[in-house]
């Protein structure tokens, strides 16, 4: 038997029930993701049958992101779930990003 999969992070459960509940693709819930929806209150956008005026949820998503970005699509569509699993490199290259002490005293080159 193999590792579990390191359980996902509560935003990004959010986002999998939300493409589950409203059977959305990767590519629409980045692109709902990128405009700054809420998953949790997706369910106000998405009752296009009980109020006939609104546009289903996935054309909507996409005519918003098109007037905010003005592309079709994201340049690159990620799951979901790779969202909160990093690539190993990823790591390790904030710590290396961090500034040096230049001053070379601990307080911070103050004197």
């Amino acid at each position: 038997m193999g590792k579990a999969p390191k359980a996902l992070s509560p935003q990004v459960q959010a986002w999998v029930a939300a493409r589950k509940r409203y059977h959305l693709s990767h590519a629409q819930v980045q692109m709902a993701r990128e405009l700054g929806l809420n998953p949790r209150k997706l369910g106000k956008l998405a009752n296009h049958r009980q109020e006939s005026w609104k546009a289903p949820l996935p054309q909507f998503s996409e005519y918003l992101y098109r007037k905010r970005f003005g592309r079709e699509w994201p340049q690159a569509v990620t799951p979901v779930e790779q969202w909160a699993r990093p690539a190993a490199g990823q790591k390790a290259a904030p710590d290396a990003a961090a500034p040096a002490n230049v001053g070379g005293s601990a307080e911070g080159g103050l004197t």
